[in-house]
């Protein structure tokens, strides 16, 4: 439960805020409740305060306080004291007056209001009296007679006030309550024990039972709601931008509460068009996953939604960890996805705009240079105790400053804090760190700095000196908004609208960039572009299309619900969904046995036609694809049992299946090793006439006698995990490995219809799943990765 701590008065002396409310006639639960919610009690506070009602004042008053302090709009704040005047001067005293303030407030935001108008429309100085609220109710029960006799004291009180409320809008609601119970009682007498029961529930006839007959049945599937048809509805546009972003609560009670001046979101709007302006700012330290293809979709998309422009930048602010592969690798994925950035930018593009707004923080006030080794940083946190040097001279740290800036400081002797809320009840307000020193050449900017911004800084200032509009990322940035817009309002700079949304986690699996380092370095896996990553590259190898991520990550929203992890079978429902689409058919054996047909003359071949597609139209001759076939041939060998059973449609002895796009044959003997178990060949006779059996096998045969048919290699891959949360294993994390989640077969067979497919093709192998030629192939042997087997294990609606 958060704490509060004692508010300070102008005096200087501490009030206790449970005192400060039961003195304004909250009810003592109510009090209670109150200060056990931080913002309400600090928001109550400051009310009280604004008002000049710290000794105590009527409850009705009271009460009208309490609703100021948890509902007045945010973005209409530097009119709240006006309103306080007109409560405490009664002059607003009643619920439907304040809500008309509220309703007006909000519609002019933080704009010069007319004050005939603001009285009009709040009923200012409107005295409804007893007399035509009695006349008024006489009038609703006049017309309601028949129903209220009928019902009684069952009649629905709550519409006889809400008829009242739309004729006499400004009416005294306690007044209004009292005149209805006594007309009630006027024309129903006294209540009575019949008017105490409850109403019987008529007994639900069972339908008599009807022979069985077709109904029609509304199959119609609900309509989406607004935001499934449109994610990006729930994100205002930009001229909207002047409403309060965030209240930041300070130690010593005061509240800043952050939002752009007018004039300052016109020159925005002016440099921007009014154009949404979003920004994709991943850091080139590593390999793009299926978390940053969901922040691609909220950043680009919102932007193209919009008919606006997003940036891609680079948070280059760690030389030590970024490479000029990882640049390039983000600009591939990012265009792979299907995402064309307006603009390319660098987070080291401002290294110069940066350094001069620290130096305007240390001149306001804002900063410090500081001296702790990072241990006691880490110490004066945990204890919420100020550095040593947090008070030191403007001019000693602007000295400092330069001098870490020329290189004459050591590298981890000193850093540039900002000076922001050591006792704050949020932890990113605890000085953080502005500038740290790092004799380390910049893969963009060379040797020209050796301090470097952090991502706290720089992250949000970048943002507004690039005018974004939508200033977007996931949940855990969440208690940083506080930060964020302290810097911008301490640089009097302009602050773009921020917002949260959950990020992506996925079963079985992990993406953390430590972690899928260690799985790279360590050569756990084959790479950061391994099939069972859920790298993008990873992805990619595997044949997934960055259609169906986006349509998977469409389908789950973008909420800010963050305690749900994402089953990987709904993404491969999405990939099955596309590949279904896109993925021609073709025949290959993964684990060959082979069948002689005794029937068929040795040295003859037949050309048969099998479909690309299922239902592909017979005249068109680019949907089929020749197949051979001939007296030697290899079906899987799951597909032959020595035992037959009924609850099975291969092919035994004496037992016929179909050959898919062929004939039907029936093994007529079987050739089997020393152990009499082990199935060496079939035997079988083939049937030209093609008759419908249950079992259809896929079967890849002899292109010319002698010659093998085509061998290929094929990749099975697996879950990379056990788990489906390996990270809450602690340090445990990589035992959880799937020892089998990579299955290689050298030898598969494969008509030679696909000889001179090209790396990056998807095809669907009948039968087996959805496969893709993968990079490791040679003119002298494809190899081939399993995408998604056939099985579609997603249940739809109401699963993660």
């Amino acid at each position: 439960m958060p704490t509060n701590k004692a508010s300070t008065g102008d005096d200087g002396s501490s009030e206790n805020p449970l005192e400060l409310f039961l003195r304004i006639g909250l009810e003592e639960k109510t009090a209670r409740n109150t200060i056990a919610n931080n913002k309400v009690t600090n928001n109550l506070v400051a009310v009280i305060h604004e008002a000049g009602v710290v000794d105590g004042c009527d409850r009705t008053v009271g009460n009208l306080l309490y609703t100021v302090a948890t509902k007045f709009p945010a973005n209409a704040l530097v009119h709240r004291p006006k309103l306080l005047e007109y409560i405490v001067s009664s002059k607003i005293k009643s619920p439907a007056q304040l809500e008309a303030a509220f309703s007006f407030f909000s519609s002019i935001g933080s704009e010069q209001f007319n004050v005939t108008e603001f009285e009009e429309a709040c009923g200012v100085g409107i005295e409804v009296s007893c007399e035509e609220i009695k006349r008024t109710v006489d009038e609703i029960f006049e017309e309601n007679k028949s129903l209220i006799l009928e019902k009684r004291y069952r009649t629905n009180v709550g519409e006889l006030f809400a008829h009242v409320r739309e004729r006499q809008r400004w009416a005294d609601p306690k007044i209004v309550k009292q005149a209805i119970e006594t007309k009630l009682r006027e024309l129903l007498g006294e209540r009575t024990a019949i008017d105490d029961e409850k109403p019987s529930r008529k007994k639900k006839e069972m339908p008599a039972k009807v022979e069985a007959q077709t109904v029609a049945v509304d199959d119609s599937p609900a309509q989406p709601t607004e935001e499934e048809l449109n994610p990006f509805s729930i994100f205002p546009p930009p001229e909207e931008n002047f409403k309060v972003h965030t209240e930041i609560f300070f130690s010593d009670g005061h509240v800043l509460r952050t939002c752009n001046a007018r004039k300052t979101l016109d020159e925005h709007l002016e440099k921007t068009g009014g154009k949404v302006r979003t920004r994709f700012p991943p850091e080139p330290n590593g390999f793009l996953h299926i978390g940053h293809a969901k922040a691609m979709f909220v950043d680009f998309g919102l932007a193209k939604e919009r008919g606006g422009e997003c940036y891609l930048r680079y948070d280059d602010t760690n030389p030590e960890a970024e490479k000029q592969e990882y640049i390039d690798h983000i600009e591939e994925i990012v265009k792979w996805m299907g995402w064309e950035p307006a603009k390319i930018t660098y987070t080291s593009d401002y290294f110069q705009a940066l350094y001069e707004l620290a130096v305007n923080l240390i001149r306001t006030g804002h900063a410090y240079v500081d001296h702790q080794t990072p241990d006691q940083v880490k110490e004066s946190r945990e204890n919420n105790q100020d550095s040593p040097w947090r008070d030191r001279p403007i001019d000693e740290s602007l000295k400092l400053f330069e001098e870490m800036r020329q290189g004459r400081i050591g590298e981890g002797e000193a850093t540039l804090r900002m000076k922001q809320d050591m006792r704050s009840d949020n932890k990113n307000m605890y000085d953080l760190i502005a500038y740290r020193i790092k004799f380390t050449p910049h893969p963009k900017a060379g040797d020209k700095w050796c301090i470097y911004p952090s991502y706290d800084y720089a992250h949000c200032i970048v943002d507004s000196l690039e005018d974004i509009t939508h200033s977007l990322c996931t949940l855990e940035f969440e208690t940083r908004r506080a930060s964020y817009y302290w810097l911008l309002h301490a640089l009097c700079l302009y602050q773009p609208y921020v917002w949260e949304y959950s990020r992506l986690n996925m079963t079985n699996t992990v993406m953390s960039k430590r972690k899928l380092n260690r799985l790279v370095t360590e050569k756990y896996v084959d790479g950061w572009d391994d099939p069972r990553l859920m790298t993008l590259a990873g992805l990619c190898r595997r044949g997934v299309t960055p259609t169906a991520i986006n349509a998977f990550v469409r389908g789950i929203g973008i909420t800010r619900s963050d305690s749900s992890t994402i089953r990987q079978d709904r993404l491969e429902h999405h990939i099955r969904e596309e590949l279904n689409k896109t993925a021609p058919r073709t025949m290959v054996v993964v684990h060959p046995l082979k069948v002689v047909i005794t029937n068929l003359e040795v040295g003859s071949v037949m050309d048969l036609d099998a479909k690309k597609w299922p239902d592909a139209p017979s005249d068109d001759p680019q949907a089929f694809y020749k197949v051979p076939f001939s007296r030697i041939l290899y079906i899987e060998r799951s597909d032959f049992r020595l035992k037959d059973s009924k609850d099975y449609y291969g092919l035994a002895p004496g037992k016929s299946a179909l050959l898919k796009y062929a004939f039907p044959i029936k093994c007529t003997d079987v050739i089997v090793g020393d152990d009499n178990e082990t199935v060496l060949e079939i035997r079988a006779e083939y049937d030209t006439e093609k008759k419908k059996h249950k079992g259809v096998l896929h079967w890849v045969a002899e292109p010319n006698t002698g010659v093998d048919p085509l061998k290929v290699e094929v990749r099975l891959f697996d879950k990379l995990f056990l788990s489906e949360n390996p990270a809450s294993l602690g340090d445990d994390w990589l035992s959880d490995l799937n020892p089998h989640s990579k299955f290689i077969i050298p030898d598969a067979y494969a008509v030679p219809s696909i000889r001179n497919v090209s790396v990056g093709d998807s095809f669907q192998f009948e039968r087996l799943g959805f496969f893709v030629v993968d990079k490791d192939s040679t003119p002298d042997k494809l190899v081939f990765n399993r995408t998604v087997t056939l099985r579609d294990s997603y249940s739809g609606k109401g699963a993660n």
